[in-house]
């Protein structure tokens, strides 16, 4: 069976940390537009979801594809399985795309479809190793960057803001050059009758232990498969985000 791909964005106006984030200015163009022509050209279909009309026409003045959700969503899987219930039909898997990320790679898209070749897979992701030479402060010990850890299948065993695994017997600034650990790029695609699912269960002991939605669904027993990929992401969650972002853009 050929799938077919859509995939949605969701878009918030009201961020905590950065309101108005993806309309933020990066030379020329709103972010979310940024994020919408990386993936366009590599999906079957490609569509914003937002709760803000300010969102709505921006999307519409560059001539992309949005739909308006509802405002009362927990998270942004919520507001795509809406997105995909409105301009989703025919087609049978979804990759979530991150609105703040406007430098992922058409490459790391094709890396998510091809976990779908395996019939088992209810659900994929991306990690990325991190260097040998990375700080162990700023990077493996830094709580908001999610590592996981995967077994010989490439299916995630678990997910954690802490260090997994613990490497005994070694002093932990030596962490990273005997092991390879992995970070998790939160990009993810779902079988549509998977997500269907997914959104309709309670939230788990360990989501709310790490604030990992994943965990969830490995939890309730759903396969999460891995692609690696060994680019670089940008998140932004912040204005000074943005200034990085945009020093990226000069250099490159």
């Amino acid at each position: 069976m050929e799938h077919k791909f859509i995939g949605i964005i969701p878009a918030r106006y009201a961020s905590t940390r950065f309101p108005g984030k993806p309309l933020a200015d990066m030379k020329g163009k709103p972010m979310i537009q940024r994020v919408y022509e990386q993936v366009c050209g590599i999906l079957d279909k490609v569509c914003v979801a937002t709760d803000d009309q300010r969102i709505v026409e921006a999307v519409e003045a560059f001539g992309g594809e949005v739909v308006l959700t509802s405002d009362q969503h927990r998270s942004g899987t919520d507001r795509c399985y809406e997105a995909y219930t409105l301009v989703g039909e025919g087609y049978d898997i979804l990759i979530n795309i991150q609105g703040d990320e406007p430098f992922i790679r058409p490459e790391q898209i094709e890396t998510l479809k091809s976990c779908f070749t395996d019939p088992t897979v209810d659900i994929a992701t991306l990690v990325k190793p991190f260097r040998a030479d990375d700080d162990f402060e700023s990077a493996l010990f830094n709580a908001n960057t999610p590592k996981v850890v995967f077994n010989r299948n490439q299916e995630a065993l678990y997910f954690s803001r802490s260090i997994i695994p613990y490497i005994r017997g070694e002093k932990h600034t030596e962490w990273l050059r005997t092991h390879t650990f992995y970070k998790h790029i939160g990009l993810y695609a779902y079988r549509a009758h998977v997500l269907r699912e997914i959104t309709r269960l309670p939230q788990s002991a360990l989501e709310l232990a790490e604030s990992l939605e994943q965990l969830r669904w490995l939890e309730n027993g759903y396969k999460i498969k891995v692609g690696i990929t060994h680019q670089e992401t940008i998140g932004i969650d912040t204005p000074e985000d943005m200034e990085k972002a945009l020093a990226y853009v000069e250099e490159n």
